[in-house]
């Protein structure tokens, strides 16, 4: 089989990998589709060289179906389609005896700590495998993962229907959390400086700005009647938004934190105080987000044809990282099996 790894440097392999057989407790999944994200672009940068081993197969967001089972699996059948959960915690550790098992303090990021779904046939623990709905697409329903992202952010946020929230930043989780937050009966406004992403966000019915061209504080004022707004997500990871972004939320509104910031941000703690503002981080999702994200694609919510720009095989996903990154695409996927050799392909 064929395999994608990042080998350093910024450099994927593609590669011919046999595929083994799955240990006890493991489930085979023939890799249907697989997302690539932000985290993805830190690894190919060579961010996370501190964490990641080399060679990394790597890729989280994922879809598929089930090719063999591990003895003593039970409760899934050969051709079972499915996703996987990517967190494999100790449960012993403080976080996860407190019941916090998603942010455990010795967590196995499957995709980055361990070999992710870059490959025809992937063997995970069946504890982290998650059954798709019935009748749902393949290629959607790779997006899941990245739905359950932004499930969790937006549960954390605990926004009430017909609250107001600004989204910084029009990327892929950002629009995420603007179609989730609007699922839960919240009204949306979405901030984005590029105008291709702006035209896509405005595609799909959220108000948008450009806080180049219009002062975003006095627009959000207006918007909100001078409240403020009663949540601000910032998606956009650049220290400008995180300064600005108290400026936006209401007495005793509530900044969740989503990107991941690679250094330490200036934040308004003067604002904070004066308004008695929440700061929440959000960190990967649990497994209530997850069942919730596959009813939410499989329903039609997500609006999978608008997101997903481009898909891709397995040879081309170094190239589809240029294209993600200079932002000639919204979400791109790579088909695992296209281009694999014929008897993986077949099977």
């Amino acid at each position: 089989m064929l395999t994608a790894a990042y080998t350093g440097d910024s450099t994927i392999t593609v590669s011919e990998a046999e595929a083994q057989p799955p240990a006890p407790g493991q489930v085979q999944i023939r890799v249907a589709y697989v997302g690539l994200c932000g985290t993805d672009l830190h690894i190919l940068h060579g961010s996370m060289d501190a964490r990641v081993r080399t060679p990394l197969v790597f890729g989280h967001e994922m879809s598929g179906t089930i090719a063999a089972l591990g003895d003593g699996v039970t409760g899934f059948a050969v051709g079972d389609p499915v996703t996987v959960m990517p967190l494999d915690w100790d449960g012993t550790c403080p976080a996860c005896r407190a019941g916090n098992t998603h942010v455990c303090q010795n967590l196995d990021f499957i995709g980055i700590d361990s070999p992710g779904a870059l490959q025809a046939y992937w063997n995970v623990p069946a504890r982290v495998v998650v059954p798709l709905p019935v009748g749902v697409a393949l290629r959607d329903a790779a997006l899941v993962e990245p739905v359950a992202v932004a499930v969790h952010d937006v549960r954390r946020s605990e926004v009430a229907p017909g609250e107001k929230a600004v989204v910084i930043g029009g990327g892929p989780i950002g629009v995420l959390i603007a179609t989730v937050a609007r699922a839960f009966g919240a009204e949306v406004a979405v901030i984005e400086l590029d105008a291709n992403r702006r035209a896509q966000v405005a595609d799909l019915g959220f108000a948008t700005l450009d806080p180049r061209e219009v002062d975003q504080v006095a627009w959000v004022e207006e918007w909100t009647g001078r409240a403020g707004a009663d949540v601000v997500f910032e998606v956009s990871g650049a220290a400008s938004a995180v300064l600005g972004a108290t400026s936006l939320a209401k007495v005793r509104g509530t900044l969740v934190v989503v990107a991941i910031h690679p250094t330490p941000r200036e934040i308004d703690l003067q604002r904070v105080f004066w308004r008695e503002l929440r700061i929440l981080g959000a960190r990967v999702y649990e497994r209530t987000d997850f069942e919730r994200a596959a009813e939410l694609v499989a329903d039609g919510t997500i609006p999978a044809d608008l997101l997903i720009t481009q898909v891709v095989p397995l040879a081309e996903t170094r190239a589809a990282f240029d294209d993600l990154e200079a932002g000639r695409a919204m979400k791109v996927l790579v088909d695992v099996q296209a281009g694999q050799p014929r008897t993986d392909a077949a099977a």
